[in-house]
């Protein structure tokens, strides 16, 4: 193409010099002209030509490679309107048949389209009632309550069997009586005891209905750690059962929650707010948990407010009761007495006179690292003053030894504490730290060490004191949890001068009496020695040491163990535990020999190894 249009441009330019040339020929010859310049001016003619010429080329190219694109394009499109026409022709000869076969009016088609529309809305239907059947079914099988009247009741509890061998002898269950502990002289210290029982096996049982307005619950919780008159060891193993929670709760929509009945105390270390069942008791195997937590299991009316999503408010109003008033050489006081079988109180146990109630209050906040609490607590005593009875023996003060002049006396205290726990380590690892101090609280915390001793006048003097504790808890896997804890209780020595002894009657003074608490001047001589047994329901048992007025100063417990789920799963909890303890009670400085004045502090010291063996009931 390109050479025919080189030899067109020729063939032009040919015809363009001879009509040049003949042009030229018919004017007036000019005056002669130089070739070679008339020669150059034609080259340059001719270049120009070829030059468009050229140009014109490359035009046509690519109008050629334009046209042989749109050409292709246009071949791709008849045939993909051929393909359709057949697909049309086709569709046209599918409705004509189905036309054919549902009548002009397509009322079998408009049918069809409708049950098939059913189908798929009943498919979807059955499918999701099936799933609601199926997850019934296994509710049925796995059911997470009962369902009785519109309400749930959730059974919980466990069955445990377990062991406590202690180093020396405290004549106890799986419960330690750490304030008793014996001194290494005594009968008991000189022998080892090994108890084993079922009695810490609990039961509870949950009620919950919804309201419009919030929900309701009623729970209650019971062990056998209970003792009646005919229980013992000997062939029956018989014990009573033990109230250990009941209480009614109204949890509102708007965060107020109320709660009345027997149940852990304000005071109490929880894990979740200020939520009722999810107390931070310690995990060990003994029944009175370790010494420095502080707890009670008594009567309450509770109040909490949930401000926010991390933080809770309560107060509550609880049972009081003064434990003992501790001490020696007391004036003649009184506030409690045995209690009244007519009245539903054990005529073996003494309960005091209460004029007010405990009173708590408590703050708690939570984040993502731990569980954080500070509180309050009121405490109001009394007692009944008889100064005109009974003195110290062997004093020179004169008495009328009657009740003439009896007056009341009242006092109030309390402390404040607070408790911590945070988790580390994707909460696998607590740390817990737990704190309570003040005056006349001993009875809040493990040991019940005295809340009170009373002055020469009768009035009451509140025992400054409190307790510690320190936890580690590492739940290593989801089946292994083990634990470590160490605590503290202490309480503070008050002591008065309440006279003389007399060491001629009649004449001359001898050593100063001092009465109270933790008296420097306490005969503690015969702490260390073993006395002869004396007879009790018919058998001896160990004998009162005579010259033994130690106090308590402090006690204190360290303790490790494990628990190990044999199995978990909706068939309930299997696991088993062991547990060491090592216990120490100190007492307050006395007179280990009065006749040489020799001072002396009794200590005890305890070794305790506790197994168990519990199943669960699923939760």
């Amino acid at each position: 193409m390109t050479r025919a249009i080189r030899f067109i441009g020729v063939l032009l330019l040919a015809a363009s010099v001879m009509a040049l040339a003949q042009t030229a020929g018919t004017k007036k010859k000019p005056a002669k002209a130089n070739p070679k310049a008339q020669e150059q001016m034609l080259l340059e003619q001719l270049d120009e030509r070829f030059e468009k010429m050229d140009q014109l080329s490359k035009g046509f190219t690519e109008l050629k490679h334009q046209v042989e694109t749109l050409t292709t394009e246009l071949e791709q499109a008849r045939k993909d309107a051929a393909a359709a026409k057949a697909d049309a022709a086709d569709a046209k000869q599918k409705l004509d048949a189905t036309q054919q076969a549902g009548g002009p009016s397509g009322a079998a088609i408009s049918d069809l389209q409708n049950a098939v529309a059913d189908l798929k809305n009943n498919s979807t239907a059955l499918a999701t009632t099936l799933q609601a059947d199926q997850q019934a079914t296994r509710k049925l099988e796995n059911p997470d309550a009962i369902n009785f009247k519109g309400m749930t009741l959730k059974p919980g509890g466990f069955v445990a069997s377990e062991t406590v061998d202690r180093q020396r002898a405290t004549s106890s269950d799986v419960g330690t009586p750490f304030a008793s502990i014996p001194f290494s002289g005594q009968t008991a210290a000189r022998m080892s005891e090994f108890n084993a029982s079922g009695r810490q096996s609990r039961l509870s049982l949950l009620a919950e209905g919804k309201l419009p307005s919030g929900t309701m619950r009623g729970y209650y919780e019971m062990d056998f750690l209970s003792a009646g008159t005919t229980s013992n060891n000997n062939q029956s193993n018989s014990y009573t059962m033990r109230q250990r929670q009941a209480w009614a709760q109204y949890e509102m929509n708007s965060g107020w929650t109320l709660t009345a009945g027997q149940m852990w105390s304000l005071a109490t270390e929880y894990r979740k707010g200020l939520t009722n069942n999810t107390e931070a008791t310690p995990l060990t195997i003994d029944s009175n948990y370790n010494v420095g937590f502080t707890w009670e299991r008594q009567y309450g009316f509770r109040v909490v407010k949930k401000l926010g999503r991390s933080l809770w408010l309560g107060g509550a109003v609880e049972e009081a009761q003064t434990l003992n008033i501790g001490g020696h050489n007391l004036p003649t006081i009184l506030y409690q007495q045995a209690g009244t079988s007519g009245g539903g109180y054990n005529s073996t146990s003494n309960y005091s006179f209460n004029y007010a109630p405990d009173l708590i209050a408590k703050l708690a906040y939570e984040n993502k690292f731990g569980h954080y609490e500070i509180f309050g607590i009121g405490r109001f005593f009394r007692d009944r003053v008889f100064p005109n009875g009974q003195a110290p023996s062997g004093t020179t003060q004169s008495t009328t030894t009657s009740a003439a002049g009896a007056f009341t006396a009242k006092t109030a205290g309390g402390g404040v504490g607070a408790n911590a726990r945070v988790s580390l380590f994707d909460k696998r690892v607590d740390f817990g730290a737990h704190f309570l101090g003040g005056n006349g609280l001993g009875r809040y915390s493990t040991s019940t060490l005295p809340d009170a001793t009373a002055h020469p006048d009768g009035s009451l003097e509140l025992l400054v004191g409190g307790s510690a504790l320190g936890s580690v808890e590492w739940h290593a896997t989801p089946r292994l949890d083990l634990y470590a804890y160490y605590g503290g209780e202490y309480a503070k020595r008050a002591s008065y001068f309440t006279g003389y002894y007399v060491t001629t009657p009649g004449s001359t003074y001898g050593q100063p009496i001092l009465g109270g608490y933790g008296a420097p001047n306490n005969d503690v001589s015969g702490c260390n020695t073993e006395v002869l047994p004396t007879t009790s329901n018919g058998a001896n048992v160990p004998g009162t040491a005579t010259n033994c007025l130690a106090d308590n100063r402090n006690i204190q417990e360290g303790t490790t163990g494990y628990w190990f789920r044999l199995y978990k799963g909706t068939r309930g909890t299997l696991q088993q535990g062991i547990q060491y303890s090592y216990g120490v009670r100190h007492t307050w400085l006395g007179i280990g020999n009065p006749l040489v004045g020799v001072t002396n502090s009794p200590k005890a010291i305890e070794n305790m190894w506790f197994t168990s063996f519990r199943y669960y009931l699923p939760q």
